[in-house]
């Protein structure tokens, strides 16, 4: 059965970065199970997944306009240190959570500290970023249609 939409896809992947730095890896680990079409990968790696079959071992370069996105400058952010309640040291590079004033949870990342003032970044930690994987398809099948009607792999 080839790669197409409405199947659960199972892959084993290698990602990188340009400078050839491993990102992430599903080495070791179980394959990475979703279902295809439903947007629950990055949309350039779907693409190049369509019409793959089991066995097919493949690399591939993914824009950031297909992966994360470009940096949002407008989610960089300056605030005041007192918004981080409870927490003694912030350093950069933690993360946090937070809810924007659409009641959306997001992750930020702390750019830097400068006395009572921290610099924020709501932008993915992958955006503005070219990807590469090295992808090995394990196995494709039918979605059930309680799996297509709630849009995930059970």
């Amino acid at each position: 059965m080839r790669v197409a939409n409405n199947c659960v896809v199972s892959i084993h992947y290698r990602l990188t970065n340009d400078q050839g730095e491993l990102i992430d890896s599903s080495e070791g680990r179980e394959p990475l199970v979703y279902l295809h079409g439903a947007g629950n990968i990055i949309s350039g790696l779907e693409e190049a997944l369509t019409g793959r079959e089991p066995g097919e071992r493949f690399a591939v370069t993914i824009p950031p306009e297909e992966a994360y996105g470009e940096v949002d400058p407008d989610l960089i952010r300056t605030v005041p240190r007192e918004i981080f309640e409870g927490v003694e040291e912030i350093l950069p590079g933690m993360q946090f959570q937070a809810q924007g004033p659409d009641g959306w949870v997001q992750r930020v990342t702390v750019k830097a500290v400068d006395g009572d003032q921290v610099t924020i970044d709501a932008n993915h930690p992958l955006a503005g970023q070219v990807l590469h994987f090295a992808i090995s398809v394990e196995a494709v099948r039918e979605a059930s249609p309680e799996e297509i009607e709630h849009g995930h792999v059970h």
